[in-house]
């Protein structure tokens, strides 16, 4: 991995505050892994609470993230990835999927959480074929974000962009679209979107998410089918479509579950 702490867009690690829940750090609790703090986990088992499936949920992201990576750097022959909303590193990891499959692969993750950052400078490797990278920057920042993912990425050729539970960081629905569009925009024919997030139709979630919220954690807003599906406007989406996770070209023992979140690969034309 290279990166470049003075660099125009990168910036030191700010002091980690444990005082207060981050959705990165509670995400990695609920995965199972151990970079996270004893407000985390108390907020994540709040959550749990109310919303038992939401470790299913976690896990499930994980799982559609795996299998479109696959799918984009196999079938698709994709060998270039942006990866907004890294979160914190655990197993199968985009860089890892996407260079096991091709490794001339170049990825760029982007988060601006400083354990995050922290874990990424240490964690995130490449092979020697390939590249990996990381941004400390936001995705209400896509020029910033673009710009620098254009040090390691050739934004001339196809990109994966891939969001996954991330857009919900974005309160109003009408500025998360055109913050999409923009990145997509930027990127040339070819290219593809993987997305997933949460669906509003869940009320054990969403009253979950409610409360977490109030918590003084940074507030995550679930959407309606219907919104996430406008994500990939004026994309070519691959099948199924948007769907829920496990439906999403599933592993052969993997059974349907409730429809908490859904998410859909598509392609830029």
């Amino acid at each position: 991995m290279t990166h470049d702490s003075s660099a125009p867009g990168t910036v030191s690690p700010a002091k980690i505050d444990a005082t207060v829940p981050h959705s990165a750090r509670i995400w990695n609790y609920w995965l199972g892994g151990r970079d996270n703090y004893p407000v985390d986990q108390a907020a994540g088992d709040a959550f749990r609470e109310v919303f038992p499936g939401i470790t299913d949920l976690a896990r499930d992201s994980r799982a559609f993230l795996g299998r479109a990576v696959r799918h984009l750097a196999g079938e698709a022959g994709i060998r270039q990835f942006l990866d907004i909303g890294t979160g914190l590193p655990t197993a199968a990891n985009t860089h890892e999927i996407a260079q096991q499959v091709a490794p001339e692969s170049r990825i760029v993750y982007v988060d601006n959480d400083p354990l995050v950052l922290t874990h990424a400078r240490a964690l995130l490797t490449s092979t020697p074929e390939g590249a990996t990278d990381y941004i400390d920057s936001d995705l209400h920042d896509p020029d910033t974000v673009l710009r620098e993912a254009g040090k390691t990425l050739d934004l001339s050729r196809p990109v994966a962009l891939t969001l996954m539970q991330v857009s919900g960081h974005i309160a109003d629905y009408d500025e998360a679209r055109p913050i999409v569009a923009a990145l997509m925009g930027a990127l040339p024919s070819g290219s593809y979107f993987a997305f997933n997030d949460s669906v509003d139709t869940n009320k054990a979630n969403a009253e979950a998410t409610r409360r977490y919220n109030e918590s003084g954690a940074v507030p995550y807003y679930l959407r309606s089918p219907e919104e996430l599906a406008g994500f990939f406007e004026g994309l070519e989406l691959l099948e199924p479509g948007v769907v829920p996770l496990n439906e999403w070209r599933p592993e052969p023992d993997r059974a349907p579950g409730d429809v908490i979140a859904l998410g859909g690969v598509a392609r830029k034309p």
